[in-house]
C-alpha cells in the first residue's frame, strides 16, 4: 500500500531501479500525461527543495552521500533514501546534487491572476504557444523579480511542470500564479474588460518608448520562431517592439518579456 513522506524507507535503502517508487518518480520526470494524470512533479537540488512549502511536499528521496553530509538541513523531514548510483537514474542533472522532491501542484484560474492583482498597478504576461522550456521557466523567475500578478499561458505552450521549466525557475515556481488558458482569445477579452490593457510583442508593432505602458497592463508574447497567432495578436489593443540596432530583427522570447516586465515595473514605481 502506498504510504505518505517516506515512511516506508525512513531507514532502509533503496537499491533497485525496479523500485516502485523508483519507477514513479522516472515516469514523473519523463512523462507531462503522468504529471497531469497526478497533479504531481519533481523538484531537484538542495535550494529547490528548501523552496517547497511544506503542505505541498509529498515525498523526499535523498541519496546515501547527501544523507551523511546534510542531516542538519533534513531535521523535521521525512525521507526515503537512496544508494548513489540509483539516485543518478531519478536525477535530471548530469551532477545530483543529491536531494529530490515530489511536490502537489497548484491549481490556479484565470480569474484568481486577475483578482491577485495588486491596487497601485500590475503586469500579467500572456503566453501564446511557447516552446522552450528554459525559456518558460526563465519568464517565470524575472517575472517574480519584476513583480508580475502572474502568468496566462495557452493550453499548448511548454508544460510548465517540466524539469527543466522547474529548475530554470529557481524557486520563482511556488510564489508566481499561473494559469493554463484553453480559450486565450476568450480569456483576453476578459482581461480587457476588467480595465488592464494588452500590448502584443509584434514585429509590426510601433516601437515602444518611455510611457507607453500604463498601470494595469498585460503583455502577450508569441512562439519562439513564429510569434503571436494571428487570432491572438488581434486582440491587442497595442502592437510593440523593442527597438533593435544592427541587423538583429527580435530578441530571444524571455529578454524580451523581461525587457517589457521591467519597463512597466517602471511605469508603476513613478505612478506610486
Amino acid at each position: 500500500r502506498s504510504r505518505g513522506l517516506g515512511d516506508v524507507y525512513k531507514r532502509q535503502l533503496i537499491t533497485s531501479a525496479t523500485n516502485a517508487h523508483i519507477k514513479n518518480i522516472i515516469s514523473l520526470k519523463e512523462k507531462s500525461k503522468v504529471r497531469k494524470s497526478t497533479g504531481l512533479f519533481t523538484v531537484e537540488g538542495i535550494k529547490m527543495f528548501l523552496e517547497v512549502p511544506r503542505d505541498e511536499l509529498k515525498e523526499i528521496y535523498v541519496s546515501e552521500s547527501f544523507e551523511k553530509e546534510n542531516k542538519d538541513s533534513l531535521k523535521g523531514y521525512s525521507y526515503n533514501i537512496v544508494s548513489d548510483n540509483i539516485f543518478k537514474k531519478i536525477s535530471d542533472t548530469v551532477t545530483p546534487q543529491g536531494v529530490l522532491a515530489i511536490v502537489k501542484q497548484k491549481k490556479y484560474t484565470v480569474e484568481d491572476i486577475i483578482e491577485k492583482r495588486n491596487k497601485n498597478g500590475s503586469c500579467i504576461v500572456v503566453l501564446d504557444r511557447l516552446q522552450d522550456p528554459g525559456n518558460l521557466g526563465t519568464i517565470v523567475r524575472t517575472g517574480e523579480g519584476a513583480g508580475i500578478s502572474g502568468i496566462i499561458m495557452s493550453s499548448d505552450c511548454a508544460d510548465i511542470y517540466n524539469p527543466k521549466v522547474i529548475r530554470s525557475t529557481m524557486g520563482s515556481i511556488f510564489r508566481v500564479p499561473f494559469a493554463i488558458s484553453h480559450n486565450l482569445p476568450e480569456d483576453i477579452d476578459k482581461l480587457k474588460q476588467r480595465g488592464i490593457t494588452t500590448y502584443a510583442a509584434h514585429l509590426k508593432g510601433d516601437l515602444y518608448h518611455n510611457g507607453v505602458f500604463n498601470r494595469d497592463v498585460a503583455l502577450l508574447i508569441g512562439n519562439e520562431a513564429r510569434g503571436l497567432s494571428q487570432e491572438v495578436s488581434q486582440k491587442a489593443e497595442r502592437l510593440i517592439k523593442i527597438p533593435m540596432e544592427g541587423k538583429v530583427e527580435s530578441l530571444n522570447a524571455a529578454i524580451a518579456t523581461a525587457i517589457l516586465m521591467y519597463e512597466a515595473k517602471a511605469v508603476r514605481d513613478k505612478i506610486q
